[in-house]
């Protein structure tokens, strides 16, 4: 990733917005993947091949930085075994784990204004 200068206006920006915890817990879920992963991934334990053919439309280097991200933020871990080919697998972080209950409720939530959405129209 390309580094930024710490007093840009985006980098100024970026940490007035990560003082408040909300808007921390949203940069760490942000982005058009977290979630989709986080959500396949809560199921089980996962490889980049059988995430790559669950997101068939998101590209092997976005769904890399994705992971990478995560990992870093402490939401996944890479597993890598010592085997040829080399086999890397992913599964959430006991971190991640807690965001279970939240994200549910969140998803349920979206499914109701959804659906009254879709009623006024």
């Amino acid at each position: 990733m390309a580094t930024r200068k710490l007093n840009s206006t985006y980098s100024r920006n970026e940490q007035c917005m990560i003082g408040c915890d909300l808007t921390f817990a949203i940069s760490m879920l942000g982005g058009r993947w977290k979630l989709l992963i986080l959500d396949k991934l809560a199921q089980r334990k996962m490889r980049f091949s059988e995430l790559k053919k669950e997101f068939s439309y998101i590209t092997e280097r976005m769904l890399t930085l994705q992971l990478k991200a995560m990992e870093q933020d402490g939401l996944i871990t890479r597993t890598v075994y010592a085997e040829v080919p080399p086999r890397v697998e992913y599964e959430l972080t006991d971190m991640a784990r807690e965001l279970e209950p939240i994200l549910n409720q969140l998803s349920s939530w979206g499914n109701r204004q959804r659906r009254l959405t879709r009623q006024q129209v």
